[in-house]
């Protein structure tokens, strides 16, 4: 791949990443006011930093030609 499709994916992924969070920012805030309490509790944060955490392996894993189940 040659730098100029080096950077249009950089540029893309960080557009998507940036728009995902935007989302994922907006739901918890909603959340949080129509619930009165804090957006997530300590549990609810371990298992989304847990589930994004394999998120990222699969996307690392992707094309590497191993099953991915």
């Amino acid at each position: 791949m040659d730098n100029n499709g080096k950077t249009q994916t950089l540029i893309v992924s960080a557009v998507l990443g940036a728009l995902a969070g935007l989302g994922v920012g907006y739901m918890l805030t909603k959340r949080a006011e129509e619930q009165g309490r804090p957006a997530l509790t300590a549990s609810e944060g371990v298992s989304l930093g847990l589930m994004i955490l394999g998120l990222l392996r699969q996307v690392a894993s992707l094309g590497d030609g191993r099953d991915n189940k």
